[in-house]
């Protein structure tokens, strides 16, 4: 079975207050994107990982693929081991998602290839025991998330024909770093509100990202692509998750010199 896990972008993002489990409640809006790795998944003699493409950092034997795969093995014993084969262009610690898609869309396919009968709720239960962002690519459809990230409420966003484009500079941002930057407090804002205004009017109308104020201080090449975006005219334009990936959404096909950035960045266009 093959899949193209694809990543996501965050909306404005806030973060409300520090939970007794120790992870954060937040409030965004999660988009998905068409930045897409492959996952091809084949019945196996033994349980094996393959990855090519961009590097992950980090234990192999952590990759939330063979996670997923561990978790319902643990609940269905005649899960048969299979050989994994991920190919990823969806850069690590991006803020765009790609390690939780590919942990999310192991879930969906092994339910399907193996007719586990596992229901859209159950999924998104195994989902959240893998990370907080995994259960949003279960359904992988625009949604308002609080709590962990794991309460969705759907919503309609009117994109069609805008221009989304990413870059991404080539940095890591380390979460735990980002999260000791930023001091939680209550929304003010009504988010289902501002997505229903066009994105031009988004930032005046109160979206906007905690972590990107710190996290442009501390790394100027990322507060240049983010500058890159707003001088190309972005209707909107933010830091994803705690960085380092910038986007911009645009009415019309933005005219960015790519020649300009350093060869280490990698930049994505894409008409919604």
């Amino acid at each position: 079975m093959l899949l193209f896990p694809n990543g996501k972008i965050n909306l404005g993002l806030q973060v409300t207050g520090k939970r007794e489990d120790g992870y954060h409640n937040i409030a965004s809006v999660f988009l998905p994107i068409p930045w897409q790795d492959a996952l091809e998944i084949i019945e196996a003699p033994e349980l094996s990982l393959h990855v090519s493409g961009n590097a992950i950092p980090g234990d192999a034997q952590k990759n939330l693929c063979l996670l997923a795969w561990k978790l319902l093995k643990a609940d269905f014993s005649r899960l048969p081991p299979v050989s994994i084969y991920l190919h990823k262009t969806v850069p690590a610690g991006a803020g765009l998602g790609g390690g939780s898609s590919n942990g999310a869309f192991m879930l969906k396919a092994l339910n399907n290839l193996f007719k586990l009968d596992i229901s859209a709720a159950q999924l998104i239960e195994y989902a959240l025991q893998l990370g907080s962002d995994c259960p949003f690519f279960i359904a992988n459809t625009p949604a308002i998330a609080t709590g962990r990230g794991e309460k969705l409420e759907p919503i309609d966003l009117k994109l069609t024909g805008n221009w989304l484009i990413l870059i991404n500079p080539g940095i890591h941002v380390n979460t735990g770093w980002a999260f000791s930057q930023i001091t939680p407090a209550p929304l003010q804002v009504d988010l289902k509100e501002i997505m229903q205004l066009p994105p031009v009017e988004w930032e005046a109308a109160g979206l906007c990202n905690i972590f990107q104020a710190p996290v442009f201080t501390h790394y100027p090449g990322i507060t240049t692509a983010h500058q890159m975006l707003v001088q190309a005219g972005a209707a909107y334009a933010a830091m994803s998750g705690s960085g380092s990936t910038c986007f911009g959404l645009f009415t019309t096909e933005p005219g960015i010199d790519k020649k300009s950035m350093p060869q280490s960045w990698i930049f994505q266009q894409w008409q919604l």
